[in-house]
């Protein structure tokens, strides 16, 4: 290919120059020695110049006359380690070219004067870098447009996409904000390398960038790039400072948070003040779906989140953050979008997102779902579910409440058998609450649980031997359900 077709290739191919792609455009004759033939060029320097090496895993083009050569291989005076030795003016004999093959890679130009092939490839390389520059720059652009749209979830995804590699954010304590295309080994040692502990990292290429500045440090950004290092670098380290920006801008005023905790209180207290005042906000629904969320990590605000969400959604902003949550109102049509969204930023981006949501409600009487909300928020936390729905809880709860201390045993006792030598309720019973909760779904329960199908479908196997239930029946299914809830009630045995 030529090198000219090289530099409009899109984003996420290479555009730094290696050597062989140096060697086919001078139409040199390629000897590879102690520097790989893929190895990156890093700059170009005449041979009288030389005085140090390059960077570990990059190439300098060294320029220089055939006779120049021959004399410096005779002499050592050159620091020839990193070099690539670009021979012009003639050729040299097999004892000089043995020789520069056994301590450097070399290219063999012949035909052409060392005058001419020194500015040709310094401009080659120039323009490299200004590509490199160019495309730095074109990336912070759109990455400053995806915030806007996105959020910190999109900004990781987009900087994974653009480094051809990896990205997890965490926060100051090493808790996983986000990640994007990095897998559970990529996540331990981007952890690892962040909060500098002492273990065998796999990755040794990685590179942490701190989001926030000396004490005001909220979060580290770790990426694995398989593309150009210093692209990459110079796009993350940018990419750092949008995030700190994107999580840590000024709130709304305060006169507008003010308001919501106002307009909300009415909205409680209910009546036909919250109807007039739903109808004065823009809301003409005549029923609302309460949610309430919350998250797990102190770098995510769950307000400011919410508003975004909303604002995706068309929603009008009737929400106000109470006691470390956010509960707020939507549209019974839009909650199940709320969900889905939720749903997907915890599962597939890792944010740590718990969201609760009640039943439809008229507007007069918007208490009750706000309850709803808040309890099924409180059952996600626990259960470490990113969504609970209230209405997939009240029949259980109901039951149970209704059963006394005795009662309530006995259901438990459908899955004693369980239980470990210890008389704890170990990865099985686990394992098949996680598989109930997500509606049978092999592939969601496997990856909330961190393990292999295969060893998913061989637990479920061995609770329905031990048990003497089967998941394909409906009845078993919610005996073993409702015993798990039963496990959870008080007054039950723990549960480990």
């Amino acid at each position: 290919m030529d090198l000219s077709e090289r530099s409009t290739n899109s984003y996420t191919a290479r555009v730094v120059y290696d050597v062989r792609a140096v060697a086919e455009y001078l139409g040199g004759d390629l000897a590879v020695g102690s520097i790989d033939a893929a190895a990156p060029v890093e700059s170009v320097i005449v041979l009288d110049d030389l005085v140090v090496p390059s960077s570990p895993g990059h190439a300098t083009l060294t320029v220089g006359p055939s006779s120049m050569w021959i004399e410096a291989v005779a002499h050592g005076r050159q620091p020839l380690a990193g070099c690539v030795a670009v021979i012009a003016d003639g050729s040299v004999d097999r004892a000089t070219r043995d020789a520069l093959t056994d301590r450097v890679t070399a290219v063999h130009v012949p035909g052409q004067l060392s005058e001419v092939v020194y500015p040709k490839l310094t401009a080659l390389i120039a323009g490299d870098q200004a590509a490199e520059d160019r495309r730095v720059t074109t990336g912070i652009k759109v990455l400053t447009q995806v915030a806007r749209r996105g959020g910190v979830v999109a900004v990781v995804a987009e900087l994974a996409h653009r480094i051809d590699g990896w990205a997890v954010l965490l926060d100051a304590r090493g808790e996983v904000i986000t990640t994007a295309g990095a897998g559970s080994l990529h996540v331990r040692d981007a952890v690892a390398a962040a909060l500098g502990r002492r273990v065998r990292i796999r990755h040794p290429g990685l590179q942490i960038h701190p989001v926030g500045q000396g004490e005001d440090v909220s979060a580290h950004l770790v990426i694995g790039a398989r593309g150009s290092t210093s692209r990459s670098r110079d796009l993350a380290s940018q990419v750092a400072a949008l995030l700190d920006l994107v999580l840590h801008t000024a709130d709304h005023p305060r006169t507008e948070r003010l308001g919501r905790e106002v307009m909300m209180s009415t909205l409680l207290r209910g009546g036909p003040d919250a109807r007039n005042l739903l109808r004065r906000w823009g809301v003409h629904e005549p029923s609302l779906t309460a949610f309430a969320v919350a998250s797990r990590s102190r770098a995510i605000d769950a307000e400011r989140l919410g508003i975004r969400w909303l604002d995706e959604l068309g929603a009008v902003h009737v929400l106000s953050a109470e006691k470390g949550r956010v509960v707020g109102f939507i549209g019974d049509e839009q909650a199940d979008d709320l969900a889905l969204l939720v749903e997907g930023l915890a599962t597939e981006a890792g944010m740590p997102l718990r969201l609760g949501l009640g039943s439809p409600a008229k507007v007069e009487r918007l208490a009750g779902s706000a309850a709803e909300a808040r309890q099924a928020l409180e059952i996600a936390v626990v259960d470490s579910r990113p969504v609970v729905w209230y209405r997939s809880l009240t029949t259980v709860s109901n039951v149970l409440d209704q059963l006394d201390e005795s009662a309530t045993a006995r259901i438990a006792a459908v899955l004693d058998p369980l239980r470990d030598d210890a008389g704890r309720h170990g990865p099985l019973t686990r394992t098949l609450e996680v598989y109930l909760s997500e509606h049978g779904a092999w592939g969601a329960t496997a990856a909330r649980l961190q393990i292999h199908r295969q060893t998913l479908a061989t637990r479920i196997r061995r609770a329905e031997a031990l048990t003497g239930l089967s998941m394909s029946s409906p009845d078993d299914r919610a005996a073993a359900w409702l015993a798990i809830r039963a496990l959870k009630s008080p007054g039950s045995v723990p549960r480990d």
